[in-house]
């Protein structure tokens, strides 16, 4: 028996994963046409942007290979360039920060709001100087940012305001779907996602012309349209017009996302099901639960708890291990960006300094576990979960 394992053996035969895609047998026969039409992408990303358009609002959906590649695109139409900053929250996974990086641009991190875990404008604020040229505010876990005070901090000082809706598909705040504000927004669709294709994501705007950069760089800058090309040598004639990137969402993948977009809103309500279940359950047990507030709808991408480590005789780790040897599969999200390795290695004084100034961020982190939640889970699944930490939480608050 393992060393964790509490009395009475544990509550699952078999490991219940902390994530898991919801395939159903449309999936699997959308991409087998994808397979018989001999691999031809074009159908099939017009009817999966066309569809992410729709859900969120916009005039236009760009897919892209990734989550990152669409924030490294939303950065590149933007014009960040080297030397600039742009702020983002330190909780969250370091493909934002990257995406600055690869532009030579410079990361800033804020700290997040102590209630949501989302990007506190006013910390915000705080840290802008004379070279900041955008703000990346991350909807954490699927949980909307407050977006009115970032429109208006981005007005009032001339900032770009790019919306990290990576694992918020299916969110609304204040009525409008998450996607559907700034400049433009980026989505991710990697396995975990509610919406998945695999690996991919897209970049969302209203502006025609954003949208036309966004496409030329995905294709490695590449241009085939006889009215914009520079020379006309013949029909078979390419022409590379920018430094773009190899970020084309195959076919497949493209298939796999347009079948899945018709049960975006069921994999979302599906979701908000087993969080509102998990709320009840836990909202007496040593854990700060997520924040619930009227006029946001959660995509609930994630359901992060913190532990009250005063009432609990254990530290998250001897938890962590506990659930497992339970077989419920936890996680922790996420290692601020901040202290990543890489982050102190490039030793910008900025935001890699050995006293961080993250109060907040460091708080959260030092206490939080993420519960697996997601539209494949069978209400067996998730009563075996509220079971199993109800078992540890009790096995291990302080008398």
């Amino acid at each position: 028996m393992p060393e964790n394992t509490l009395p009475d053996g544990p509550v699952r035969g078999e490991l219940l994963p902390f994530a898991r895609p919801s395939l159903d047998g449309r999936d699997a026969m959308l991409v087998a046409q994808a397979l018989q039409g001999d691999l031809e992408v074009q159908p099939w990303l017009d009817r999966f942007e066309s569809r992410l358009a729709v859900y969120t609002g916009r005039r236009h959906a760009v897919a892209v290979a990734s989550g990152t590649a669409a924030l490294h695109l939303a950065l590149a139409v933007a014009g960040i360039g080297p030397k600039e900053e742009v702020v983002l929250s330190p909780l969250a996974p370091p493909a934002a920060a990257n995406a600055v990086l690869y532009l030579g641009a410079i990361p800033i991190f804020a700290d997040v709001d102590p209630r949501t875990l989302t990007l506190d404008p006013a910390s915000v604020e705080r840290v802008l100087t004379e070279r900041s040229r955008a703000v990346v505010p991350f909807h954490y876990g699927g949980r909307p940012c407050d977006l009115d005070a970032f429109r208006e901090l981005a007005k009032a000082r001339n900032l770009t305001l790019i919306e990290d809706a990576t694992q918020a598909l299916g969110a609304v705040y204040h009525g409008r779907p998450a996607g559907s504000f700034g400049e433009v927004s980026c989505l991710g669709f990697h396995h975990r996602q509610g919406v998945c294709t695999g690996e991919g994501g897209a970049v969302t705007t209203d502006r025609d012309e954003l949208a036309q950069w966004l496409r030329l760089f995905r294709n490695l800058g590449l241009v085939d349209d006889p009215a914009a090309l520079v020379a006309d040598e013949g029909p078979w004639h390419k022409e590379m017009q920018d430094l773009g990137f190899s970020y084309r969402l195959g076919p497949l993948e493209a298939a796999l996302g347009a079948s899945q977009m018709e049960r975006a809103a069921a994999f979302r309500d599906r979701r908000a099901t087993i969080a509102a279940r998990y709320d009840e359950a836990f909202r007496d047990e040593p854990l700060i639960l997520p924040a619930r507030d009227p006029g946001i709808v959660d995509a609930h991408y994630l359901y992060p708890v913190r532990l009250v480590s005063s009432r609990l005789k254990a530290g998250r780790r001897e938890i962590f291990e506990a659930l497992r040897a339970e077989n419920i599969a936890p996680d922790v999200h996420y290692l601020p960006v901040f202290r990543h390795p890489y982050q102190r290695w490039i030793g910008h004084p900025e935001f890699c300094t050995l006293e961080d100034p993250f109060v907040h961020t460091e708080e959260a982190y030092a206490n939080l576990l993420s519960l697996p939640l997601y539209p494949a889970m069978e209400d067996t699944d998730v009563e075996t979960v509220i079971r199993a930490v109800r078992k540890v939480l009790h096995h291990f608050t302080a008398g």
